[in-house]
């Protein structure tokens, strides 16, 4: 008897439910809809320049805990409200983690934080909770770290990105030529531009790629390219990039590149040295910026939760305090409801510009 030739480090394989299949058991109402529809449709202006809003994907590290993160859109939803006229937010919903190493990867591959990865149970707690969120009116942002994750949650997300360890992946680059809501690509973990703005060249192009269907077949995934995109700083191994100087050289690049000067500012991650308490500084340095009349910026991401810090996950999950990040430390609500309102008091009344 041969030996095998495959499937020599695979210990088993488990079925998943398909997409449709999901969406039928979830399926989206007319609010949710009206919701995701309205919030893609408000980002496009925003990037086409016709709404001068300042875009704000605030949120979690990553959703470990569903009922913490709805109490946050419930709060996120009100603030929303206050500053809609001059801010658009978008509630960051951040399902899977790519990890340096190792680590926990996140509500849809680990839901229980135990390793038993029952992804099944994964997908439906996201898409459970996306569809709460949309309910309340609150646009999602996430970020695909893979093209298999999508088919089950992407109609209910207003805004993607693509991370700094996948924007220079091939497959990321086509997976996004095909996604239905505007992108954004982080610059690289050594804080280049080149890979973000060769992603975003890429993913406006037609691609062929091989992916799932509804029925989770496998198939040929066709696309016609994605137009809509934006580049976000985070910093990297080389230091900050979200002052003046950083953001001009980036906006040359994209016009080097023939591509929309539009820039969003990651102010966690390198930008604040790691340092979640550092936020604020970019936060500020940034809307001071925009304030004093750099429109480039179209947007800032916070990494905020109900309270400040972060926690080690260990054996017992029931051990962990409510409303406190198990990856990335966090600001917390209070803090992230003071800087919302002193920037919308530092920005200009702006009106919606009309449509030629």
């Amino acid at each position: 008897m041969s030996r095998p030739l495959q499937n020599l480090h695979v210990q088993s394989t488990v079925p998943l439910t398909s997409p449709r299949d999901l969406k039928l058991k979830m399926s989206v109402g007319e609010a949710a809809a009206e919701t995701v529809l309205n919030g893609r449709d408000a980002v496009k202006q925003i990037l086409s320049g016709t709404d001068r809003r300042l875009i704000v994907i605030v949120g979690p590290c990553s959703i470990h805990d569903p009922t913490s993160a709805i109490e946050y859109a419930g709060r996120l939803h009100t603030l929303a409200e206050q500053v809609s006229d001059r801010m658009l937010l978008v509630m960051r919903v951040y399902f899977e983690k790519p990890r340096t190493t190792v680590g926990w990867k996140g509500l849809i591959n680990d839901p229980h934080l135990n390793d038993t990865f029952d992804i099944g149970e994964g997908l439906r707690l996201a898409r459970g909770l996306l569809l709460q969120i949309a309910d309340l009116g609150l646009p999602a942002a996430t970020e695909m770290l893979e093209p298999i994750t999508p088919q089950y949650i992407a109609d209910l997300v207003t805004l993607a990105s693509i991370g700094a360890r996948t924007t220079e992946s091939p497959t990321h680059r086509q997976m996004a030529s095909g996604l239905s809501m505007p992108v954004g690509y982080k610059n690289g973990t050594d804080g280049s531009f080149q890979v973000a703005i060769d992603a975003m060249q890429a993913a406006r192009s037609p691609h062929s790629f091989l992916g799932i269907d509804a029925d989770g077949q496998t198939c040929i995934v066709n696309t016609t390219g994605n137009p809509w995109s934006h580049l976000m700083l985070r910093g990297g191994r080389s230091g900050p990039n979200y002052d003046a100087e950083s953001l001009k050289a980036a906006t040359d690049r994209l016009l080097e590149a023939d591509l929309s000067p539009n820039i969003l500012i990651d102010c966690s991650h390198a930008n604040s040295n790691k340092d979640y308490s550092r936020q604020s500084v970019v936060w500020n340095d940034v809307i001071g910026q925009r304030a004093a009349g750099n429109d480039t910026i179209v947007g800032l991401m916070l990494e905020s939760n109900l309270h400040p810090g972060q926690q080690k996950l260990t054996g017992d999950p029931d051990d962990l305090e409510f409303g406190v990040s198990i990856t990335d430390g966090c600001i917390g609500w209070d803090e992230t409801e003071s800087l919302i309102l002193d920037a919308y008091n530092r920005l200009e009344p702006i009106a919606v510009v009309a449509e030629s």
